[in-house]
């Protein structure tokens, strides 16, 4: 019984020591994936921490020599306005072409030496401080003032306030703040509803095949191979958006009822329908390029189930390249960041659920989500040309 027990041991070994890919997939690729994954994401965690790198446009009204080193710090760029143009600073801040604005009252030096807690009829002169909370740079700078702001008022003995009152200082809408949040959780959810669906058809179509004998069927028929792998990208192109397009309509309906009220009265005032149409043509370019690799990848297996491990890398890849938008201050502006496939789809769906994104970025990145499953057809083409290949038992 020893001996047929360590003859089976031998024989699992062996069967699973001498398949090379098996040994990757199964014993190295794990620890490879989260320590690449962890690492990525603990260094755009300390980005984000990190706001030494950041210089925030700041205007102030009524800026006393006393409280100058509220705002005199090497992370600000200062510019002292009149009291007039204080709207105008405003739409600057909804714009996010100004970072914050800090408005003295008249006369604060004087007030704040003249105030006693302790028999004050009045309230402690109050510090003004606007800001955008739909702007990461705009929240961080607030966040940087108050917290100097503080410190110094404590100093003080609480001679003076800052946003005191019921008075509203933050100048982004509920559907600038809803897009925020849009924006930072509903491209990594399309991503991955788009990559399960397009995973759950395309592993299936070709691999499948091959498993079942029915792909010899195919490549023996008078066809050219290069239809052949355009017709197979081309219908679970179609089937992976509708699949992935069901469950973030049902994600999107459910997103109002999660977020209560807020939801309930904006939610159907964020988006125009010029985004909607813009967020389907990057959807459905990005299928393309999800569907082409996949194929690409699914043809070098004999198995779905080895098709399945197979992807495994590339589907971490989409996953780690979704969660960059809640780790960053919104979809990236140069042009040559949407020249990377996948990472530019990325980029555009945070910049339409933001609300701020640039059509030729949009452009840019359908056409090259194009030109890109263009050369994946022809890559598929050449695999289905190939007997090694393709009639691998």
């Amino acid at each position: 019984m020893e001996n047929n027990v360590i003859t089976i041991i031998k024989k699992e070994f062996a069967r699973f020591f001498g398949d090379r890919r098996m040994v990757f997939t199964s014993l190295l690729m794990p620890g490879l994936i989260i320590y690449i994954m962890y690492s990525i994401m603990g260094n755009s965690f300390s980005n984000m921490a990190d706001t030494s790198q950041s210089t925030y446009e700041i205007d102030v009204v009524n800026l006393p020599d006393s409280m100058s080193m509220l705002v005199d710090m090497d992370q600000t760029d200062v510019t002292t306005i009149e009291a007039g143009d204080v709207e105008d600073a405003k739409e600057k801040l909804k714009s996010e072409d100004l970072d914050l604005l800090i408005v003295f009252p008249d006369d604060f030096d004087e007030k704040m030496l003249a105030y006693d807690a302790m028999t004050a009829t009045e309230p402690a002169p109050n510090i003004e401080v606007y800001y955008n909370s739909a702007s990461t740079e705009s929240s961080a700078a607030a966040d940087l003032f108050s917290t100097v702001a503080d410190q110094v008022e404590s100093s003080l003995a609480n001679k003076f306030d800052i946003n005191a009152g019921d008075k509203v200082y933050d100048v982004a809408s509920n559907e600038d703040q809803m897009a925020k949040m849009f924006a930072m959780m509903l491209p990594m959810l399309v991503l991955m509803f788009l990559f399960s669906g397009c995973l759950a058809v395309s592993a299936e179509s070709i691999a499948g095949e091959k498993e079942r004998g029915t792909i010899a069927t195919l490549l023996v028929t008078p066809m050219k191979r290069s239809e052949l792998a355009l017709g197979k990208i081309a219908s679970l192109s179609v089937i992976g958006v509708l699949s992935g397009l069901s469950s973030f309509i049902g994600t999107m309906l459910s997103l109002p009822k999660l977020m209560g009220e807020m939801g309930e009265s904006g939610f159907s005032n964020v988006y125009q329908p010029t985004d909607y149409v813009l967020l389907f043509l990057v959807i459905v370019t990005a299928a393309l390029l999800m569907v082409g690799s996949i194929a690409i990848i699914s043809a070098f297996c004999k198995t779905v189930k080895e098709a399945s491990t197979a992807v495994m890398p590339f589907m971490i890849v989409v996953m780690v390249l979704s969660f960059t938008t809640m780790m960053g201050s919104g979809a990236q502006k140069a042009v040559y960041w949407y020249l990377i496939p996948l990472y530019n789809n990325v980029q555009c769906l945070a910049g339409i659920f933001s609300r701020d994104y640039s059509l030729t970025n949009i452009v840019v990145t359908v056409i090259v989500n194009v030109v890109y499953s263009g050369i994946l057809v022809g890559v598929l083409t050449k695999i289905f040309d190939s007997e090694k290949i393709m009639y691998t038992k």
